[in-house]
């Protein structure tokens, strides 16, 4: 059971952050972690300075875990340390002054926009082969869900979990609830719309979406296509279309959408924006694009540069 400044901290991030069970099991693993090796050295978090809880953190990279998971048990304690400072537990915060590792940003590997279309048409011939309503109703659900992605950069369980009536052929946008239960507008593309207008369209005549609130309904207990379900289909399409399966995943069509964005000129801003991304950091791994196209740029275009 959690230790009581831990509950207090806890209790803090659902009441004022609106934080998901998730999170705040998160939260309380890495607390809990802290509050044990405080303990062992007779310490606990009223009366731990700087040495003790940077003494903590090396102990972590001694154990072998990785900058990234270090960084995020830093960021665990300073919100802990800065919820006891500012509730008045302690007079001060040990870990202003601390400074965690570098995370290293994988880059993701990115479809190309030849690898995009080459996958819509192959979504696209996929109805047009289909032998059976069924089989057409899934293939069209596929496009559907394929032309989305690629449109708005959705998470895949937003995707999944669009309602019934976020879509209509007359509006070009549509409101998600993201992470934090925060919402945000993405735009839609007119093929997106389309796309999800046959699929509607198939799916009412079979009577299968009349009853469901969720635009992708399915029989299991969450009531809308799981996503593993969805993985699966999307590996298949890319192997019809020649794209190697690893390297298609849902998340995959995210990355494609924040980085063409981004090739054909638009602000980071904006596409942090889209993409729901808390912090613009999250959203920099795609800045990538941004240098190639600043050094070509530089390349092709500056005066002094002679070469070629």
């Amino acid at each position: 059971m959690a230790s009581r400044p831990v509950r207090a901290f806890l209790a803090m991030l659902s009441a004022e952050r609106g934080a998901a069970a998730n999170t705040i099991a998160g939260y309380e693993r890495d607390l809990e972690d802290y509050m044990s090796a405080l303990a062992a050295r007779n310490l606990d978090p009223l009366s731990a300075d700087v040495a003790a809880i940077r003494a903590y953190l090396q102990s972590l990279s001694e154990a072998g875990l990785a900058p990234a998971t270090i960084a995020r048990r830093l960021s665990a304690l300073r919100q802990f340390h800065g919820f006891l400072y500012t509730e008045g537990h302690r007079g001060d915060d040990p870990t202003v002054t601390l400074q965690g590792p570098r995370k290293t940003m994988r880059v993701p590997h990115v479809l190309t926009l030849e690898d995009v279309d080459r996958l819509l048409k192959t979504a696209e011939s996929g109805i047009a082969e289909a032998r059976t309503p069924a089989a057409r109703r899934a293939a069209l659900r596929l496009a559907a869900q394929v032309e989305l992605l690629y449109a708005t950069g959705l998470r895949v369980s937003e995707l999944l979990a669009l309602p019934a009536a976020s879509i209509n052929a007359k509006r070009d946008h549509l409101v998600v609830r993201g992470k934090g239960n925060k919402e945000r507008i993405v735009l839609l593309t007119e093929a997106a719309r389309n796309a999800v207008s046959r699929y509607r369209a198939a799916l009412n005549e079979s009577k299968g979406g009349e009853n469901s609130r969720f635009l992708f309904p399915a029989d299991g207990e969450a009531g809308h296509l799981a996503r593993q379900v969805f993985a699966r289909d999307l590996k298949r399409l890319a192997g019809r279309a020649g794209i190697a399966a690893e390297s298609l995943t849902p998340h995959g069509m995210r990355h494609a959408f924040a980085t063409h964005l981004l090739q054909n000129g638009a602000d980071l801003r904006i596409v942090q924006q889209l993409l729901g991304h808390a912090d613009i950091a999250t959203t920099q791994i795609y800045t990538h694009v941004l240098d190639e196209r600043a050094r070509s740029m530089v390349r092709d275009l500056h005066p002094l540069n002679d070469e070629g």
